[in-house]
């Protein structure tokens, strides 16, 4: 070609382009491998540029795409987010349009099947669950179709529950691509079975080009091909090709390269195709060959997005559990029939789309600029704003009384007296120290009474020891304190000459040091210390660490394993611990250490009468440079393994490095809980807002806080606040209620004055093995004439399997199974209050449960 160019200047163009036709004419046979190319355009909804920006990249995008398929017939592009898509329709109707008229089509392609590309790790379960709530809802009702892919290109690492949740919304397929960043070890395949923490299998695939942009290259095409690691199983790969992260698409380049590359001798065929063509070949011919991946898929890169940007993880949270608890409470408004307590869909529906907009893998990890910080934390007041009085009305409706007297208006004794009244979100009784505003404690008649059983804090509230009912609302009157003699009292606060501190009550006794290290936790019942107290080696229970924190590669997303070379142990004092508290329902002891010049942190350790858990209320003020903020705790067990709580459910990862692929996992996930035990041994390390997690050997890490200045300079400056709590126990944790305990923390109790005159337990499960996530109304409400239907979703959260009744006071008309998109499966028998549950290992299931009105 170029010597026709070079030699006949007339005519060598006209030739060389004939020598290039016959060239790509020469075709392959049929058992060529084949690449399934699809058109993407990976738009980050937030990352280095705010939500604002993202609409007006899908709209410059999606144009440039809707002209090209005008032009090439044979171009299909696949797209995901039902965000972006709504986004769209609000403020482009008539690109909206085209786009539907393409998807009738087939070519325009929705795909994901959730409300954004949300983080991996950190969304709650019952988050994940919204996701594909909304975003499955979107697309049935705008395109006539569900999504059979879930699409996740670009996260930092998958839960193991994805593969149940995926299949409870009728998704059986699971592409992504950042699985191949892994530093360490390389996943060994590219199509294979996905199996979940129950056993669930989802057909994954991740393309082995690597890439989620790719133009069409020779260097693609050929990787395609290389990369492919499950030759002999399957015979054929997905490449997405397009500019990707900030939109842009397809090209007519790419385009004419498909054209020109589709089935030329020597290279794969490459051929214009969709994620369901894709999948439905593997599905006819290669099932049976495929291996099985078991468990999480863990990215050994970016760990540091579970610790970046806490106080978005903060509020993650908080309004994950406080949006629940809305609708527990007006769940059981709708069922007690309250007039003027109307269950609040539209505000609902609004602050759920908000917190799940903010789980874009580029938000809640903390991996955004501070614009798209701002952003996210104004929409995140703006939910706490929207359903705070929700909860204030919603715990006055239910303490009100009104539904007292209406379930009693056929009975002589209606007199209501002044109470304070507790609501308890949970499905388990509750026996704890609570506090209450000074003011409404004096609403209880003849409190003066009964001064002994009660304790005054520092704000001027008044410490109670209740015992609160599972699910509901319980009534407090001076008769129905706990009574303070029928246990052990707190111990008198202790401080020896020496500085250490004596916090102690009827079930663990800790020794503070004036560091505010915790040098002995002593578990009376077993009287075994909760910590290996270790000076030689400086480790101590407690004991704040800070070290360097420069990744290699990427600030805000890395934290690299090297850093564990510069642990700093945090010694140096400002304040003391002195008294705090000091009562016979709470002691806790107040102290303060420097971090460096400009950061400081305070805390205050507290024990609680009757309590298991010695709990750190924790106040950092933050101002550093490329610096990581963890606190040790060096566990008095032997365990190859420690235990993690992640959505629905725990999974086990190793406290060793005997592989690299051990090693490897030196920072993993762990929502409300972590814990190592041996046999009727163990201790479990609770928090209220963190998710970093690293286990050595005995030693487990809690990371805090950390201060990378790329892509937001100001990243975590500022006051932080937070609570974590150390739990030993004899027995497994599941029998010791480690995770009731981590439930309580992070979903105190609340009080609210009211005239109620007893109480009222909405639901009880009689397995401590099965958990009640989730009270709600159904999505779609409209027909509740007859019966007020909740939707109850329950999980088995031992790894057992189990059986249990769920009761409740209330007549049930009708029990039936539904998926998790709340759609009828099949009917269950039940009795007037109850019906019979069954669960294998970790399962989730949910129910529509009729009510009389």
């Amino acid at each position: 070609m170029v010597n026709l160019c070079t030699l006949d200047q007339e005519n060598g163009c006209k030739k060389a382009k004939e020598v290039a036709r016959n060239f790509f004419r020469e075709k392959n046979g049929d058992s060529q491998f084949t690449i399934h190319a699809m058109g993407h355009a990976h738009i980050d909804t937030a990352w280095l540029w705010p939500y604002a920006e993202t609409v007006r990249k899908c709209a410059r995008t999606w144009s440039t795409v809707i002209q090209l398929m005008d032009k090439y017939p044979d171009l299909t592009f696949v797209c995901s987010q039902a965000q972006q898509f709504a986004w769209v329709k609000e403020n482009y109707p008539a690109l909206y349009q085209k786009i539907k008229a393409k998807a009738a089509e087939g070519r325009f392609i929705p795909v994901g099947g959730t409300w954004v590309e949300m983080d991996g790790n950190v969304p709650s379960g019952e988050a994940f669950i919204r996701q594909f709530l909304h975003g499955q809802r979107f697309f049935m009702q705008e395109f006539g179709r569900k999504c059979s892919e879930f699409w996740l290109p670009d996260t930092f690492g998958y839960s193991a529950q994805l593969p149940q949740i995926m299949n409870g919304v009728g998704i059986r397929r699971f592409l992504t691509i950042k699985i191949s960043w892994s530093l360490v070890n390389k996943f060994p395949h590219t199509t294979f079975w996905w199996q979940g923490l129950d056993g669930t299998r989802s057909l994954s695939h991740f393309p082995p080009a690597d890439n989620y942009g790719t133009k069409i290259d020779m260097k693609s095409v050929m990787k395609t091909r290389q990369g492919h690691k499950d030759k002999g199983r399957t015979n054929g790969a997905i490449m997405l090709y397009g500019y990707s992260d900030g939109g842009g698409g397809p090209t007519e380049t790419m385009l004419e390269r498909i054209e020109r590359l589709h089935d030329t001798d020597g290279l794969p065929k490459i051929t214009n195709s969709t994620p369901d063509l894709f999948f439905q070949k593997v599905e006819e011919n290669d099932l049976e060959n495929l291996c099985t991946w078991v468990g999480e898929l863990y990215l050994e890169m970016h760990q540091g997005t579970l610790t970046s940007q806490a106080k978005i993880k903060l509020w993650n949270r908080r309004l994950e559990i406080a949006l629940q608890t809305v609708e527990k409470m007006y769940s059981m408004l709708a069922v007690l029939n309250l007039k003027g307590s109307s269950y609040p869909c539209d505000i609902l529906d609004k602050s759920w789309k908000n917190v799940l907009l903010n789980q874009f893998h580029d938000v809640l990890p903390g991996s955004s600029t501070q614009e798209v910080v701002k952003d996210a934390c104004s929409i995140y007041e703006q939910v706490n704003a929207d359903i705070t009085p929700l909860l204030q009305a919603g715990l006055a409706s239910l303490s009100s009384g009104a539904w007292n007297r209406k379930r009693k208006a056929q009975t002589q004794n209606t007199d209501l007296k002044s109470s304070v009244v507790i609501f308890n979100p949970h499905c388990w009784k509750r026996l704890e120290v609570i506090s209450i505003p000074g003011k409404m404690f004096e609403q209880l008649q003849n409190h003066s009474q009964d001064q002994n059983g009660i304790q005054l804090d520092k704000k001027g509230n008044i410490l109670v020891y209740v015992e609160a009912q599972s699910l509901g609302v319980t009534p407090l009157s001076v008769g129905k304190i706990v009574d303070h003699n029928k246990g052990e009292e707190l111990k008198q606060w202790t401080k020896f000459d020496d500085g250490n501190v004596i916090l102690e009550n009827e079930n663990l006794k800790a020794v503070i040091d004036k560091c505010g290290r915790i040098r002995s936790l002593i578990h009376k019942k077993s009287g075994l210390d909760a910590f290996l107290d270790d000076t030689k080696k400086g480790f101590h229970g407690n004991q704040f660490l800070l070290y360097d924190d420069i990744p290699m590669f990427w600030d805000a997303w890395d934290i690299m394993d090297y850093h564990l070379e510069t642990r700093q142990p945090l010694t140096k004092i400002i304040k003391e611990p002195e008294k705090y508290e000091s009562g016979i329902l709470r002691q806790s002891i107040k102290f303060k250490l420097e971090i460096s010049s400009k950061s400081s942190v305070e805390q205050e350790i507290s024990l609680d009468r009757g309590d298991t858990v010695l709990r750190f209320h924790t106040t950092v003020n933050w101002h550093e440079n490329h610096k990581l903020l963890k606190v040790e705790f060096p566990f008095n067990v032997h365990s190859s393994e420690a235990t993690y709580e992640v959505q629905f459910g725990h999974l086990k990862r190793p406290t060793h490095s005997n592989t690299s692929w051990d090693w490897a996992k030196y920072e993993v996930t762990g929502h409300k809980w972590a814990d190592m035990s041996q046999h009727n041994w163990g201790v479990a390390l609770l928090n209220d807002c963190k998710y970093g997690h690293s286990t050595e050997h005995n030693i487990m890490r809690l990371s805090l806080l950390k201060s990378a200045k790329n892509p937001d300079p100001t990243a975590d400056m500022g006051v932080h606040q937070f609570t974590y709590a150390v739990f030993p126990h004899t027995g497994t944790f599941q029998d010791a209620g480690v995770i009731q305990a981590a439930y309580d923390l992070n979903n105190p109790l609340t009080v609210s004055a009211g005239q109620l005159k007893e109480a009222l337990s909405m639901f009880t499960v009689d397995n401590p093995a099965i958990i009640l996530e989730t009270v709600k109304l159904p999505e779609d409400t409209a027909d509740q004439s007859s019966g007020v239907v909740l939707v109850l979703r329950l999980y088995e959260a031992f790894g057992s399997h189990a059986q249990g009744t769920l009761s409740t006071p209330f007549p049930v008309l009708t029990v039936a199974r539904c998926n998790l998109l709340e759609e009828e499966e099949s009917q269950m028998t039940h009795k007037d209050h109850s019906f019979h549950i069954q669960l294998t290992p970790f399962q989730v299931v949910s129910f529509l449960v009729e009510f009389k009105k």
